[in-house]
């Protein structure tokens, strides 16, 4: 368990569960974990659901708390915030036709700065814009329907740990924490209250 280098009262937390099993029991063991650490109760008075748009939802007695969820090959991720909605993503590194499907969802800005990358490191940059436009979508709700590919991520930069301002949304936030090896995760926040800090559990 570490926290990232940014400081603040707005805390995203984020639990990783890996390796094989049932993602939907793994989701729910996580999201009932995070019911406990956040909302102060015991896992057993944590109920897991779903809202009436179909994202999780967690609550304990007249509480609720903000969650999102990725998982994929292996791997579940669960993203909870006391402050407000929050968006999480994972992906596994990979070998990809980056340049190629980034003409293909990507705003020409994007592909512009994928093709300035080595040709080695294209795979992972075209991963990081799309974990984060995943997250962006989660933390907005939407998801990526109405274009959410199209929708711009900024560039990573360094440290990829700080949330930056989503350009065109400058109340939504999205950053790339370093999770385990092998995967690059994104989490957004939707209108942060100040600076946003990464606790990863």
């Amino acid at each position: 368990m570490g926290e990232l280098p940014v400081s603040g009262q707005d805390t995203v937390h984020v639990w990783i569960s890996g390796g094989s099993g049932d993602r939907p029991e793994a989701a729910r063991r996580l999201l009932r974990r995070a019911g406990s650490a956040l909302l102060g109760r015991t896992e057993r008075d944590v109920v897991v659901g779903h809202a009436p748009d179909g994202r999780p939802r967690v609550r304990a007695g007249a509480d609720v708390l903000a969650v999102s969820v990725s998982h994929g090959d292996g791997v579940v991720v669960v993203a909870a915030r006391r402050a407000g909605a929050v968006g999480v993503d994972v992906e596994r590194h990979r070998p990809l036709p980056a340049v190629a499907l980034a003409r293909r969802w990507y705003a020409p800005s994007e592909v512009t700065w994928l093709r300035s990358l080595r040709e080695s490191d294209r795979a992972d940059g075209f991963l990081l814009l799309w974990t984060a436009k995943e997250a962006v979508g989660k933390a907005l709700g939407r998801g990526l329907r109405d274009g959410g590919l199209r929708r711009l991520a900024p560039v990573p930069g360094k440290p990829r740990a700080l949330l930056r301002p989503v350009p065109g949304l400058a109340h939504v936030q999205v950053g790339h924490p370093a999770g385990p090896p092998g995967l690059v995760l994104a989490v957004a926040v939707a209108s942060p209250a100040g600076e946003v800090s990464v606790l990863l559990r």
